[in-house]
Order: C-alpha cells, then sequence, then structure tokens
C-alpha cells in the first residue's frame, strides 16, 4: 500500500501507568507496546511510519527502528493536535493516512488491513474500526444515521441515557483519505475544559458536510484494549502470550500446559521440540527441533540446537548445540558456548566459556572464562580460579583431559592435551601433554590417636 501513510500516536506519559517510562515502551512478550503497533502496520507496507512522541521523546526513539520517522509533540493538547504535528511529514504521494494509537499491541496487521480495504472499497471519506462489546462502559459510543453512516462519536461521560445503551464503541484506529483528514484537522477547536484538540471532533465536521463516514466492525474486542495500567499491562500480556503459543502449537511445537509457559513474541522454536511446565522463553532466543525444555526452565537471547535436554535450569546471552543434557539446576550464563553432545549437570555454572563437542561437567562445578575442547572429562567440585581480585583470567583445557575431583585451576592455566590432573590438586602451572599432575600436602596418619583422646 504506497498510497497509504501511517501516524502512531505516542506522545503521552501514561500518567495511570505510574513509570518513570513513557507508557508505550512497556514491554508485552519482550516487545515494547509501540514495536507491536509498528509491526503490524507495517504488514500493511506503507510509505512510512510516523510516530508522535512527546513525554521523554528519546527514550521512545531509541526503542524504535531507524526507518520510522518520529515527530515532537510538546506540549502534549491532545490527539488533534498530535496529529496537526504529524501531517506536514506524511508524503505528498499518500492518498490515504491511517491513525492509530501506540499503546494497543495487540491489534493484527490483518485487523488493519481490512480496515483500509473497507475504506477504499466504500468509497468512505473517513473509516471508524467499531466494535461491539458487551459492556461499552468509559467507551466512546457510534452514532449511526439512517442509511448506517457513522454521524458521531459520543464519549460515555456526555452520553445521555439512551445513548450509553450502545454496544457500538470507538476503537480509535481511523483511516482518512487525505484531503479529508486535511480538510477536518483545520477545523478543530480546543473551546472545552481541558483546553486540548480531540481528533474525534473531527467526524461531526465531516458528517454535517455530507462526508459518509464508514464504521468497519471489528468481531475481537480484545484487538483494541488499550493499556492504561500495569493491571492492564498484565492483561494484555497475558493475551499476547496465549496468542504465541498457540502460533507455536500450530507451527509444530508440543506445549504441554500453556497456562504455565511464557513465551515472548520473539522466539522462534521448531518442530516437535517439547515444552514442559513451568518454563518461560525469553528474548531473541531460537530453538531447534526435538528439544525437550523443563520443566522449570528460563532461558533468554540464545540460540539453541536439537535433540537437547535441559531441565530445571537457567541459560542466558548463550549458544548450544544439539544432542545436549544440561540440569537439573544448571546455570549458563552470559558469553558461553556449548557445542554440541554435552553434559552439564546439576548445580554447574558455566561463565563466559566455551565447552567443545562432547565434554562433560557433570556435578558441583565452577567453569569461569574457560576454553575446554573436545572429549573432556570435568569431575565433580572442580573450579577454574579466575579472578586474582583486580581482573579476570582464562583457563584452558585442551581435547581429552581428564580433571578430577576438587581440583582448583588457577588462571592464566593451560592443561595440554590428554593431561589428567589429580583429584584434590591446586594447579598453577602450565600441564603437558599426556602429564599427569598432582599437588598434594604429604598425608599424615596418627596411630590410635582417638583412643588416646578418649573420643571412643
Amino acid at each position: 500500500m504506497k498510497d497509504l501513510s501511517v501516524i502512531i500516536l505516542a506522545a503521552g506519559k501514561g500518567v495511570r501507568m505510574k513509570s518513570d517510562l513513557p507508557k508505550v515502551v512497556h514491554r508485552v512478550c519482550g516487545r515494547e507496546m509501540i514495536n507491536h503497533v509498528v509491526e503490524s502496520v507495517k504488514a500493511l507496507e506503507p510509505s512510512q511510519v510516523i510516530v508522535v512522541v512527546g513525554y521523554k521523546s528519546d527514550v521512545v526513539k531509541d526503542a524504535l527502528d531507524k526507518d520510522v520517522i518520529t515527530v515532537c509533540q510538546e506540549p502534549q493538547l491532545g490527539t488533534g493536535h498530535a496529529v496537526m504535528q504529524a501531517l506536514p511529514h506524511v508524503s505528498k504521494d499518500a492518498k490515504r493516512v491511517l491513525v492509530l494509537y501506540g499503546d494497543t499491541p495487540l491489534v493484527r496487521g490483518e485487523t488493519l488491513k481490512r480496515l483500509v480495504d473497507y475504506h477504499v472499497g466504500g468509497g468512505f471519506g473517513m473509516t471508524v474500526l467499531t466494535v461491539q462489546m458487551d459492556n461499552p462502559e468509559g467507551y466512546g459510543r457510534i452514532i449511526r444515521g439512517e442509511g448506517g453512516s457513522i454521524t458521531g462519536i459520543v464519549e460515555h461521560r456526555d452520553a445521555d441515557s439512551d445513548q450509553r445503551k450502545i454496544r457500538e464503541i470507538n476503537s480509535g484506529i481511523y483511516c482518512f483519505d487525505r484531503e479529508r483528514l486535511v480538510q477536518g484537522i483545520g477545523s478543530i477547536k480546543n473551546d472545552n475544559a481541558q483546553g486540548e484538540y480531540y481528533l474525534t471532533d473531527i467526524v461531526e465536521f465531516l458528517s454535517d458536510r455530507g462526508i459518509i463516514i464508514g464504521g468497519c466492525v471489528l468481531d475481537d474486542e480484545q484487538e483494541i484494549m488499550g493499556v492504561n495500567t500495569k493491571h492492564q499491562l498484565s492483561m494484555v500480556q497475558k493475551i499476547m502470550n496465549k496468542r504465541n503459543l498457540i502460533r507455536l502449537m500450530e507451527e509444530g511445537v508440543i506445549i504441554d500446559d500453556p497456562d504455565s509457559t511464557y513465551i515472548d513474541s520473539t522466539v522462534a522454536i521448531g518442530i516437535d521440540t517439547r515444552i514442559l511446565p513451568g518454563t518461560h522463553i525469553e528474548g531473541n532466543t531460537t530453538i531447534g527441533q526435538g528439544n525437550i525444555i523443563g520443566p522449570g526452565v528460563r532461558i533468554q537471547n540464545c540460540t539453541i540446537g536439537s535433540g537437547n535436554e535441559i531441565e530445571f535450569s537457567v541459560v542466558r546471552d548463550s549458544d548450544i548445540g544439539s544432542l545436549c543434557k544440561i540440569g537439573p539446576y544448571a546455570h549458563i550464563r552470559p558469553g558461553s558456548s556449548i557445542k554440541g553432545g554435552n553434559r552439564v549437570g546439576n548445580f554447574v555454572e558455566v561463565k563466559n566459556s566455551c565447552l567443545e563437542e562432547g565434554s562433560k561437567v557433570s556435578h558441583l562445578s565452577y567453569i569461569g572464562d574457560g576454553d575446554v575442547g573436545k572429549g573432556v572429562n570435568i569431575g565433580c567440585g572442580v573450579v577454574f580460579v579466575n579472578y586474582d581480585g583486580r581482573k579476570k583470567h582464562r583457563t584452558v583445557v585442551e581435547d581429552g583431559a581428564f580433571i578430577g575431583c576438587n581440583v582448583n585451576l588457577v588462571a592464566p592455566v593451560r592443561v595440554k592435551k590428554g593431561a589428567y590432573i589429580a583429584a584434590g590438586s591446586t594447579i598453577t602451572k602450565d600441564v603437558g601433554e599426556y602429564s599427569l599432575a598432582i599437588e598434594r600436602g604429604t598425608q599424615a596418619e596418627v596411630k590410635d590417636w582417638v583412643k588416646r583422646k578418649g573420643l571412643k
């Protein structure tokens, strides 16, 4: 739709959110509200997307892609005033303008396309996206004339008893012929108690001049749900999460318990991966096929291959190959790479480290700032001692090495190919290929000490 421009209104602070952040940058399923809206309008392939910013405008701008045009509304004097700021930036080639709010993250791209198609097909000067609601309390009511065209929008507080019985409400999403928007926006006055310019005043102006205003009725009232409070934010989050889970299941993912599973909109998962209860998958995460994830797993910003088993563990900002077993109670911290066929067992922490194929760290170990080669066995209680009090140092364990239980590898240090480290050793120097390194105090035994002390 190259003859379509989009204006998204996102200048308000959102006082009822009780937050230092602008309302539209609060996240819903891993993405700022404003970016959910931008993603939906981009599905229409408009010639441009203009976002009107205001309160903490730099924060909103930083959240947006570079191809989005931003226009500042300062001071914020209502929705009509916001559109006034954007209109000079609308492309001269645009025949139509879509206007909507940045705090409606549930609106779908296909709904917006249907609105624009309805507008064009009906030959309307303006079209309002409307919804029939069982409980329209607080919403502006749609007034239709005898022919069915919209003649007015009455706010709830101004509606009389008959008008309050109307169930069709204004969604706040509009499609205009550009010339009608320009004509109407110039007519808006701010002679009201708030001293603001209201976009809805255009309806009466155009209707009085014989311009036909269409009403495109939406079936799903959830799509136009605005977010003004933290409670509403949680409601929208729940709906969006359900959408994400349904989409993934339709794509071939198995989700045992959707009620206890949370997956961001930015996550991609391959077929036949099974997600068990209590799992959270967040951020820019990509997961392959045939994995078993959960129960009780949290994954953030990771790339994970296929055929893995991950249970009761946290994995953040890391890469995991295929055919790995992670957990229970493992912690894979940022900057780590688990290449494939690995075992990272219970109560193991891996930080900023690489484990090559086939290496195992089965229990109770800390692998920090390390490079572990292929086929390495790291025993119970091994610590990569990486911090000297001022800076971090790296430990290198080459292919095929064997690290016994309760070993301290004091970095910087290198254990070369095929070397063995005896249990209980503290290693401070490099160990040569296929060597055995052992560092222990001499074991002493005092005969009959217990009896002489009278302890038995």
